[in-house]
């Protein structure tokens, strides 16, 4: 069995070639394998996600979750200020009541604007179906049939948006991982065939086959294989 939760083969001790570009290699094996036909034979890849009948894991490994959404609803607590005593004690006590409020009230603008906001990291297993992000607290299960959007928008970012079933709202989230690529390709081949980032091979890097040659690795075509596949 192969444990693809840190794939090493020696290269990534060179200059030049990094951990992602690892990580990259084994995916157009993946991808590869999926345009012809041979995710089957494949070596099997451990991982604790419960996994649906006929479903095999392709790849494991680390990533960190991130939402778009907002801290708070806007809403802050109006302090008022009840003082006795001279006239400029009443006066400095309301004032520096005022200046509270205001910061409260800034406070709670702020927090009110969505951002992306880290809600952790764990243990993402991959499929042909889907990708299980496993977290105690904000575990996400996301078959590709479901997502209503996808994009790769950085070489180590899956971003996607979808109906959260919990709450029946709009969620936008990202996976910061090394497999993002993979999670694009599959999400793309299972249900956005016309995606763009798909059909004009930009989820690859356009010079990193000729590097894997350069580097005496040798990568499989994956973007032509996947382009070509059925013809």
């Amino acid at each position: 069995m192969n444990d693809f939760y840190a794939p090493a083969s020696g290269m990534e001790k060179q200059p030049g070639w990094s951990w992602l570009d690892e990580y990259l290699w084994v995916s157009c094996d993946i991808i590869s394998d999926l345009a012809e036909g041979r995710l089957g034979q494949r070596p099997l890849v451990t991982t604790v996600a419960r996994l649906e009948p006929g479903e095999r894991a392709l790849a494991v490994g680390h990533a960190t979750r991130l939402t778009w959404r907002a801290l708070g609803d806007g809403s802050y607590m109006h302090r008022s200020v009840v003082a006795f005593g001279s006239p400029t004690f009443v006066l400095g006590s309301m004032a520096g009541s005022a200046l509270g409020n205001s910061a409260r009230r800034r406070a709670a603008a702020n927090d009110a604007q969505p951002r992306w906001v880290v809600d952790g990291s764990g243990e993402i297993t991959v499929t042909a179906r889907k990708v299980y992000f496993g977290h105690p607290q904000c575990p996400l299960d996301l078959a590709w049939s479901g997502l209503d959007t996808i994009d790769l928008v950085a070489p180590e970012v899956f971003q996607t948006s979808f109906r959260n079933i919990r709450n029946g709202r709009q969620t936008t989230v990202q996976l910061h991982t090394p497999w993002a690529s993979l999670l694009f390709i599959l999400a793309a081949v299972a249900a956005f065939p016309a995606h763009p980032r798909l059909l004009g091979s930009g989820w690859l890097p356009p010079d990193f086959e000729r590097r894997c040659t350069a580097f005496g690795r040798p990568c499989r075509p994956a973007s032509h294989l996947l382009l070509n596949r059925g013809q």
